[in-house]
């Protein structure tokens, strides 16, 4: 069974001692690819600078998250859209809107958000997005920019179906991660998930965080891999009442187009 895992924080502190082993791990349990995740200037360049060490099946984002819009000027702006251009970066972002936190001001957000949905439509590359407590303000800026953009997914999705249902009519995808897994908090998630075309659906880790809680037997270390992407697959199928061979290759075929991997 081949799975790609969308966003994965490779580069995390938490990967610091053990990420080619964490790698490997991923390869054995079938991830054929990782898109490694950029939140900040500094991150993004590690992330590409991954993908590019590793010749197949990986790639990387480039963007500043909504907890680091603070720090986003012109000379990240210069950077981020520079960094973009490389043919290993294959997304804009990770960006967005998070208003659950507000480590950054709202209008600081707002600008490293739309900043960025801008870089997407010059550079023509698909924009992978955060949102979270921010759904309207989110929202309003992407319809803004939405005719321009090659393509977008709200990863992460962990929304409700109204959500879910205003992203689907813009044409966006969606990433599902381990918040599927969850008995307490996914349960939502789980009632709407059959809502989702198989062509707008992929699947993620965001790795090390969102381990799934269904995991048997559950990993000592509460520290997400790659490597558990298959439970995801699984749990998602049993919530779509799909086949889980048939999922996988759904989402890995979506992936492939997606990214143009």
């Amino acid at each position: 069974m081949e799975l790609i895992d969308i966003g994965v924080n490779l580069t995390s502190g938490q990967f610091r001692k053990d990420q080619a082993e964490v790698i490997e791990r991923a390869t054995q349990a079938g991830i054929s690819h990782m898109i490694v995740t950029g939140t900040t200037l500094e991150h993004s360049l590690k992330a590409a600078k991954l993908s590019i060490s590793h010749q197949n099946g990986m790639y990387s984002t480039a963007g500043v998250h909504p907890h680091h819009a603070k720090d986003f000027d012109q000379s990240t702006h210069q950077q981020i859209l520079e960094l973009s251009q490389h043919e290993k970066v294959v997304a804009v972002g990770e960006c967005g809107l998070d208003y659950n936190r507000n480590f950054s001001p709202e209008a600081e957000q707002l600008s490293c958000y739309d900043a960025q949905l801008e870089i997407a439509v010059e550079t023509k590359l698909p924009v992978f997005m955060h949102q979270r407590d921010a759904h309207q303000a989110f929202i309003d800026v992407l319809k803004k920019h939405r005719p321009n953009l090659t393509n977008g997914v709200v990863h992460c999705f962990t929304g409700s179906g109204v959500e879910l249902d205003e992203y689907l009519a813009l044409d966006l995808h969606i990433g599902i991660t381990g918040w599927i897994c969850d008995e307490r908090r996914g349960k939502e998630l789980q009632a709407i998930v059959d809502r989702i075309p198989l062509n707008r659906l992929m699947i993620e880790t965001d790795a090390p965080y969102l381990m799934p809680r269904n995991m048997e037997p559950m990993p000592k270390s509460k520290r997400n891999e790659p490597a558990y992407l298959p439970q995801v697959c699984k749990t998602l199928a049993r919530c779509m009442q799909v086949d889980i061979e048939e999922l996988a290759q759904a989402t890995t075929k979506t992936a492939k187009t997606f990214f143009k991997l």
